[in-house]
């Protein structure tokens, strides 16, 4: 038996690698990919374009001026004396936010009335709008402190201003870096990607050429050719997260919290699964344009619901139940959870045995 399997293994690995463009699917896209998510994908939000729309003109202005001009997230690169101004660049997106403050502000913050003024935010992506948002609230709650603080002292008032506050602790992902949170997960989706790709076209490859026929008239057994099929695409699974995790580490800085054994543990589990429906549809295609595009099929949802780009218990209930299939969720969790927090196998029996049943 070991001697008919390692000859199905050396014809398939023969077959992968004298293939200059399956070797570059095998080796050369998970690397490329894994630099372009570790540069392009960025939720982090600074150097917000920001335009000052300033009618009055007063030292109460320029105060504010200051304020958004010392904060790091604020680029102040356009400077306006009109609403009409200030409304085309936000049409022209030139701009994510735009601070107005009317005639009359200086007057009204010297009488101790409440002096308004008003953000404008590019609401076109929610969630940098709601960040936007939060750091001006920062910004001008501190001018609002300072002002209260002058006031006080200007009375002949020799006491501190009672204030309460925040000492944050952040854990497993300190600098709060987007980056941080995305790459382990590229290690799930690239195995996803490459794994199911390569081993939808293992047997339809076979059917499309003829030399199916010499298969079946070997001496190999069925679980035989299984495992010849699976082991040269399993390997080539696991030498893609050696690469990514490389980088990951090595290049992008990423802290490896966690165990080794763990992660390897639980891609060996997931490539079972991954592979397993890739022979699915190398075995019910004909052609190798059908598998590939069954794979395109099915790989779009798994991603789309794996919880790597957006938190699973945001989607619709129906969606939610969909996700307990996917075995990409689990590794997701399994990957994230041991690389930034470093958790053990009694965190996670839970992912561990779903990928086992799947």
């Amino acid at each position: 038996m070991f001697e008919r399997l390692l000859a199905m293994l050396k014809k398939e690995f023969l077959q992968l690698f004298r293939d200059p463009r399956m070797r570059a699917v095998a080796i050369f896209v998970p690397v490329l990919q894994t630099m372009i998510f570790g540069y392009a994908v960025n939720t982090d939000v600074r150097h917000i374009v920001t335009a000052f729309e300033d009618q009055d003109n007063s030292s109460a202005s320029r105060a504010v001026l200051a304020g958004f001009q010392g904060s790091s997230y604020f680029s102040l690169d356009y400077f306006t004396r009109n609403p009409l101004e200030t409304t085309r660049l936000l049409d022209e997106g030139k701009i994510r936010l735009a601070i107005r403050i009317r005639k009359g502000f200086a007057e009204m913050a010297g009488t101790g009335k409440s002096a308004d003024l008003q953000l404008l935010i590019d609401g076109t992506d929610s969630n940098s709008a709601a960040l936007i948002l939060n750091y001006s609230q920062q910004v001008i709650a501190q001018l609002n402190h300072e002002l209260l603080a002058e006031r006080v002292k200007s009375a002949g008032i020799d006491k501190e201003i009672p204030s309460i506050q925040v000492q944050s602790r952040v854990w497993f992902n300190q600098t709060l870096e987007s980056r941080n949170f995305y790459i382990p997960g590229v290690l799930g989706l690239m195995l996803t990607v490459i794994t199911l790709l390569l081993s939808s076209m293992s047997i339809v490859r076979e059917k499309e050429v003829g030399t199916i026929e010499q298969l079946i008239v070997t001496p190999i057994r069925k679980s035989e050719l299984i495992l010849g099929k699976t082991i040269p695409y399993a390997l080539v699974g696991f030498l893609d997260v050696t690469l990514i995790l490389l980088l990951a580490v090595k290049w992008f800085h990423i802290p490896f919290m966690g165990s080794l054994i763990l992660l390897y543990s639980a891609t060996g589990l997931f490539l079972m699964s991954s592979l397993g429906v890739g022979l699915l549809i190398s075995t019910v295609s004909s052609t190798q344009q059908q598998a590939m595009m069954s794979c395109f099929f099915l790989i779009f949802p798994t991603i789309l619901l794996s919880g790597f780009a957006f938190p699973i218990e945001n989607m619709p209930e129906f969606a939610q139940y969909l996700t307990v299939v996917n075995p990409l969720r689990y590794f997701v969790v399994i990957i994230r959870g041991v690389f930034l927090k470093g958790i053990g196998f009694n965190v996670l029996t839970h992912e561990f045995a779903a990928l086992a049943v799947i």
